[in-house]
């Protein structure tokens, strides 16, 4: 799945915020012995590869698609107006898949 393999720069990203680098940085951390840096493999082979199954997608739902805001284009603008349109225009959805997988929203 896309989602269980950290694009290039969310690895650093993760690793600032719940690895080993915010317990280098004196911060809590949820994995303060993991270098997902030097070992990127942690989410699928470390002892708390279970967790990170969740954790990572939350992490990169959230850096990709939550935060996304492009040409005039925003994730949580677009998920109102589809939730009050009644949800019944898939184009968000294709919007927000291409997000996921693309980086950009438009096709």
């Amino acid at each position: 799945s896309l989602l269980y393999a950290l694009h290039k720069g969310n690895i650093g990203k993760f690793n600032y915020y719940a690895g080993k680098g915010a317990n280098d940085r004196g911060e809590p951390s949820l994995y303060p012995d993991i270098d997902f840096c030097e070992y990127p493999e942690a989410t699928c082979a470390s002892a708390e590869s279970k967790e990170l199954r969740w954790t990572v997608p939350f992490f990169e739902w959230t850096e990709r698609v939550q935060s996304y805001n492009q040409d005039g284009w925003q994730y949580f603008d677009n998920l109102v107006s589809f939730v009050d349109r009644g949800m019944t225009d898939e184009s968000f959805i294709h919007s927000v898949n291409r997000v996921l997988e693309l980086g950009c929203h438009e096709s």
